[in-house]
């Protein structure tokens, strides 16, 4: 067979293997192949050949036009997978860092028309042209730093025309850089203004209006909720998951992240691909989703800059066989982070999980949180090229190393798109 690339050398290949239906769970998340001087030859953009350079070299034909890296030793991954991402809003929220020094909580700060709501006024505000340059300008962060593949979630419009416009924007975002976005539609994120003290009436905007548009202009593969003491109860948020299915689409849930409502067992209940955040999330909760394989999509970043108490169990659901993905939750307000890198190391310090599992959290356990399981997030043949090239001597050296982009060179369709 021939190869117009081949990425030879490495000091480690690591990656998952046969995971690609569904994603991993409970000791098997742990498990991961490491092929000593690896290598990975793709033809176009799939991978055609994986193992030792020996034998992907014995394997494939070469010529004129086969572009060869070398990876001199250092560590090949696949492109990392970023679960849970709002990327696309307008404006910032540097000034809502003093009210969190000084031990406001989350839920005021929303009460004051700050949060949420502050970045709704921005993104309304904003024309399309603005959401999409800021788009492509964090992608291309977040590209540099190793993600391939982000879902991108709207929800910072809370009105028909903003959540179109986050939608479309998303949209010419996925085409106009090389990150692939999944596109989520999350018109229940908050409670605007104009409907404050009537969250029913609100919902009945999304699902009357919001949702058929984004049906019928094929806008979003996903729809979320937050499902959330002083946002949507449970009750409101099937209402919305279920008119969303109904329609057509897959279903997501931000649960169980300050208040334990049962958003996690709504989750299982509807068979939603995930459920997000579940920072409090109870026994019944971990056992449902673990019985209807419910991806907990854990997002440390956020519990860091909250500084909250503590984070979510990320051992207990993994030990009770809940596959884990993991995320970073960019936003303008809880997770101004788009790194990858980071939740890396903060999932192992904070989360207890092995550098293993986290690796497999942001390949193909990511990559199931997505729907893309069977296309992306490990480094097997006829799955897209799509890889990393790590300037580490192992993959332990990933989740030890904190604070600096350890990228050397990205790889995106079998093309290299970022070269250090």
């Amino acid at each position: 067979m021939k190869a117009t690339l081949i990425v030879k050398n490495a000091a480690q290949l690591v990656t998952s293997v046969g995971a690609s239906e569904t994603p991993l769970a409970g000791e098997l998340q742990g498990e991961l192949t490491v092929y000593e001087n690896g290598s990975v030859a793709v033809d176009g953009d799939k991978i055609v050949a994986v193992g030792t350079t020996a034998e992907v070299l014995e394997r494939v034909e070469t010529g004129a036009e086969t572009r060869v890296v070398d990876a001199n030793g250092q560590v090949v991954l696949p492109g990392l997978i970023d679960p849970h991402t709002h990327v696309v809003f307008g404006g910032s929220r540097e000034h809502e860092l003093a009210l969190k020094l000084e031990g406001v909580p989350y839920l005021e700060i929303l009460a004051r028309g700050g949060g949420i709501l502050s970045s709704v006024e921005a993104t309304r505000a904003a024309p399309k042209e603005e959401l999409v340059a800021c788009g492509i300008k964090y992608c291309l962060q977040m590209l540099a730093q190793g993600t391939t593949t982000a879902e991108a979630k709207s929800g910072y419009g809370l009105s028909t025309e903003a959540e179109i416009k986050t939608l479309q924007a998303v949209r010419q975002v996925d085409s106009a850089q090389p990150v692939n976005l999944v596109p989520t539609f999350l018109g229940a994120h908050a409670v605007p203004k104009e409907y404050k003290g009537d969250p029913d009436r609100y919902l009945d905007l999304v699902i009357e209006e919001m949702l058929p548009l984004v049906v019928e202009h094929n806008l979003a593969r996903y729809c979320d909720v937050f499902c959330e003491e002083g946002v949507f109860t449970v009750e409101q948020s099937r209402r919305v998951l279920l008119a969303a299915r109904d329609m057509g689409l897959e279903l997501k849930i931000h649960a169980d992240e300050i208040v334990p409502l049962g958003g996690a067992e709504l989750a299982a209940e509807l068979g939603a691909v995930s459920a997000d955040h579940l920072l409090v999330i109870g026994d019944e909760g971990i056992k449902r989703m673990a019985e209807e394989g419910v991806i907990a999509v854990i997002l440390p970043g956020t519990t860091f800059y909250l500084r909250e108490e503590h984070y979510a169990p990320a051992r207990k659901m993994i030990e009770a066989g809940v596959p884990v993905a993991l995320a970073t939750d960019f936003n303008p307000g809880s997770s101004p982070n788009n790194n990858l890198q980071l939740i890396i190391n903060i999932a192992c310090l904070y989360l207890r999980m092995t550098p293993a599992e986290v690796i497999n959290a942001i390949t193909i356990n990511a990559a199931h949180a997505v729907g893309r399981g069977a296309e992306i997030g490990s480094l097997e043949e006829g799955k897209k090229a799509d890889l990393v090239i790590f300037d580490a001597p192992n993959y332990d050296y990933l989740a030890y190393r904190y604070g600096t982009n350890l990228v050397n060179r990205v790889i995106k369709n079998g093309r290299l798109v970022v070269e250090v």
